[in-house]
């Protein structure tokens, strides 16, 4: 199979069309589609969308399925450069698709041995055609571009006709290179973005483009829409400016959501929505409108009610005068009736779809009209007790992602998004958005376009104290081969999560579960990842090695030149990173069985360090320990503790040799301490004597230890200080040590029954452990708030991040 993908390559390179006036990758986008998708990182889209609910749940849906099976054959490619998808129905009504993207000769690591490839001769082109058992694609290259369709007639077209794309490619380079990826659709397939069935997305604008940012649980997206055709409803904004949206503050919780319009001017608003939809001049002239700067429309099941907001309440109460008949005092509010009910449907139409509003109050700088009492008295009420949208948290925090000023804002809760995705999909299929509590779109008039935000999140939970939450579940596109680690991250000052799976693919994971990067190693990393700043920057780098390599990665997952760093004979232990005097002049220890190799950040070796090798294998990673002024170099082999100064020469000799374990060398009450085969544990002073205890240990066990606290472990015995604890029979993983937030945690796992531990430094197991979870764990605080995380394996393939509050 790889020769044949070779082969391919080699063939499209010498077949290569002749020039054109089609120079870029954006020149084979094609300007009448009615979708384009544009990936930035297609494996990064892949893994990211694979993760996020609201895709998931996207995926029950007949459009959905029709593109992904569609594109199935695009699969089979490694694009590693931006991707352009063009999506468009064909004289039949057909989906047809087209795609363009620059190429290398890994473009063509087709992943499948169901593949045919041969040569065609199309209108001026040489091609290829390429069969699965379902699809056939033809592809075909021009100035190392690759333009592909599964419609020979239409690459035919895109490589003989000049279309005019200068319109699309000025919207396209608009979009973020750095977004998970961006959509630009037209104005036939988004039927609309609105609860309101009144307004599709036809009539609002021609077009709509944005960068999408996915993490498991949240859509964020940013953009921009324009129509130059003044019947377009978003030009109904020129020449005002938007306002605050408040309708939050009176539409109550229980309610399917709202529409908000605002300006500075109702005169021009309306000015423009009349050239658009006609109203008579009776209407038009209403003294009730002199001071809004925003309407609007509550959603319910039963009855929708209208809301104005106006500037100053009392000059707007003084129109009402003659609508002063009063129906009921609810809760201290007077409701009214309202003798013209059709107003607000003639007069704002489409915005607003209640064409009975015959009763109305108010509250505060509120004007709320509705079809019957019951609609306003749920506002009342909602109101004083404030259970408002405005006073829930799931609002609270979507409004961070949204502008406060919006030309038009929409919130809808998990019915309404669920009646939005229905149609659009033209579906009845049931959706799980039950957690989706608050999701809002908004546009945000500018000149002669408008800004588009929105925002679909899952709400968490309600989180009482003392109580694990799980932050989100991650799935990798492999199993998981090693323990799942956080790592600073400088620029949010935050930590981030990585693991490797076992196709030796390297994961950086964000705090909120977006995969940022996967960056593909030539084997298995050895212990933990370190960190350092070579560039003496505060930008921070990732360094480890794996068999034969050391690497050092940026935070955006290149190599450092000059690493990797190869070696012909294979690592032993884990890389062990110093830096003696906090000064970043790195020192990188490499243990190639009993050879000690010494490196700077610029993988040169050091001078002067005198150690060459041990007699016998080195069993574990150097360590280095101060005790008072002085550096200590430590490792050993089974029957020799070395303990060196900087220079690689002994500086304590020990004078009893024993038979080492595997264990590490750690600093304990200012002496070295560590452990022998037979579980015995060796107090080792700075002059070289030597003591040896008893711990009641095994020689089947595992120590750690922090200046002050021991812990060891065998089997099902864990002991933490004086504390010897007997856990349940079980396969544990090695007892690790946390220090944070000047406290001592103590944190195993028993992969038998697949709990969490975490005790501590009293052995006492802490409230609500243990948890569900398949590894050892790492342990910190992550993010911006005081509570602590930990990361951990899940299901086999899955990696799981926990809150303790």
């Amino acid at each position: 199979m790889k020769h044949l993908c070779y082969s391919l390559f080699i063939i499209l390179l010498f077949s290569c069309n002749s020039k054109t006036s089609k120079n870029t990758v954006e020149d084979f986008i094609y300007s009448k589609a009615d979708v384009v998708l544009t990936i930035n990182n297609t494996d990064n889209f892949k893994s990211n969308t694979a993760n996020n609910h609201f895709i998931e749940q996207l995926s029950k849906t007949k459009p959905y399925t029709d593109i992904t099976n569609t594109l199935e054959v695009l699969n089979r490619f490694n694009f590693n450069q931006r991707l352009y998808i063009s999506l468009f129905k064909n004289k039949e009504d057909s989906l047809d698709y087209s795609f363009t993207t620059k190429v290398n000769d890994s473009t063509f690591s087709l992943d499948s041995l169901e593949l045919t490839n041969t040569a065609v001769k199309l209108k001026n082109i040489n091609a290829q055609k390429i069969t699965t058992k379902q699809h056939t694609l033809y592809v075909a290259l021009q100035n190392n571009i690759l333009v592909g369709s599964n419609n020979k007639q239409h690459l035919e077209y895109l490589f003989n006709h000049k279309e005019k794309t200068e319109g699309l490619k000025k919207i396209i380079a608009t979009q973020d290179k750095n977004a998970s990826f961006s959509v630009y659709t037209n104005n036939n397939v988004l039927q609309s973005p609105f609860f309101n069935p009144d307004l599709p997305f036809k009539s609002f604008s021609k077009y709509l483009t944005f960068d999408t940012e996915v993490n498991q649980n949240k859509l964020v997206l940013n953009g921009f829409t324009k129509s130059n055709d003044s019947s377009s409803l978003i030009n109904v904004f020129k020449n005002t400016l938007p306002q605050d949206n408040q309708l939050a503050q009176i539409t109550p919780s229980n309610s399917n959501g709202f529409l908000s319009i605002t300006f500075d001017q109702f005169t021009t608003f309306k000015s423009n929505l009349n050239t658009i939809y006609p109203s008579d001049s009776v209407a038009i002239d209403q003294p009730l409108f002199n001071n809004i700067i925003e309407f609007g429309e509550i959603y319910t099941n039963s009855s929708n009610a209208v809301v104005l907001n106006s500037l100053d309440i009392i000059e707007t109460n003084e129109a009402l005068l003659s609508q002063k008949d009063l129906i009921e005092t609810f809760r201290g509010v007077s409701i009214f009736k309202f003798t013209k009910p059709k107003l607000f449907n003639q007069l704002l139409k489409p915005f607003v779809t209640l064409d009975n509003a015959s009763n109305y109050c108010i509250i505060d700088q509120f004007l709320i009209f509705a079809s019957n009492t019951e609609t306003l008295e749920n506002i009342i009420v909602n109101y004083q007790n404030q259970t408002t949208l405005n006073d829930r948290d799931y609002y609270t925090e979507i409004k961070k992602g949204l502008s406060s000023q919006a030309s038009v804002l929409q919130v809808i809760n998990p019915f309404g998004l669920e009646q939005l995705v229905q149609n659009n999909s033209q579906s009845k299929q049931k959706f799980d958005f039950k957690n989706y509590k608050s999701s809002a779109l908004q546009f945000i008039y500018d000149t002669d376009f408008a800004h588009f935000n929105a925002i679909i999140n899952q709400s968490k939970t309600s989180i009482s104290n003392n109580s694990i939450t799980e932050m989100f579940n991650i799935k990798l596109d492999h199993d998981v081969l090693n323990q799942p680690q956080f790592v600073k991250n400088y620029r949010s000052k935050q930590m981030d999560i990585m693991v490797q799976d076992v196709s030796n693919t390297l994961y950086l994971i964000s705090n909120d579960g977006k995969i940022i990067w996967k960056k593909q190693l030539h084997g298995p990393i050895l212990g933990q990842i370190d960190q350092l700043d070579i560039y003496k920057n505060g930008r921070l780098q990732y360094v480890f090695a794996t068999q034969n390599r050391v690497y050092v990665i940026d935070r955006d997952g290149n190599d450092v030149s000059p690493f990797p760093k190869k070696f012909d004979d294979n690592i032993t232990q884990p890389l062990a990173v110093f830096d003696y005097d906090n000064k970043k002049k790195y020192r990188l220890f490499v243990i190639q069985d009993n050879n000690v190799l010494l490196y700077d950040a610029k993988a040169k070796p050091v001078p002067g360090f005198k150690f060459n090798k041990t007699e016998k294998t080195i069993n574990t990673s150097p360590k280095h320990i101060r005790i008072g002024r002085k550096d200590y170099l430590v490792f050993k082999t089974n029957d020799k503790l070395h303990i060196l100064n900087r220079r690689g020469k002994t500086r304590v000799k020990v004078k009893i040799d024993l038979n080492w374990s595997d264990q590490p060398v750690f600093e304990y009450n200012s002496n070295f301490i560590t452990s022998t085969t037979d579980g015995k544990i060796a107090t080792i002073t700075e002059k070289g004597n030597v003591s040896v205890g008893s711990l009641n240990i095994t020689d089947k066990h595992t120590l750690a230890s922090t200046t002050k606290t021991l812990i060891s472990q065998y089997n099902n015995k864990l002991n933490i200080k004086h504390h010897n604890l007997e856990l349940d029979f079980g396969n544990y993983t090695p007892a690790k040590l946390f220090y944070v937030n000047n406290k001592i945690y103590v944190s195993t796992t028993d992969t038998q029954t697949q709990k969490v531990l975490l005790f501590d430094s009293n052995g006492v197991l802490q409230d609500h452990f243990p948890v569900y979870g398949t590894s050892a764990i790492d342990l910190d605080n992550i993010d911006t708030d005081n509570n602590l995380e930990f990361v951990t394996k899940g299901e086999s393939n899955s990696v799981l991040v926990y809150k303790i509050n």
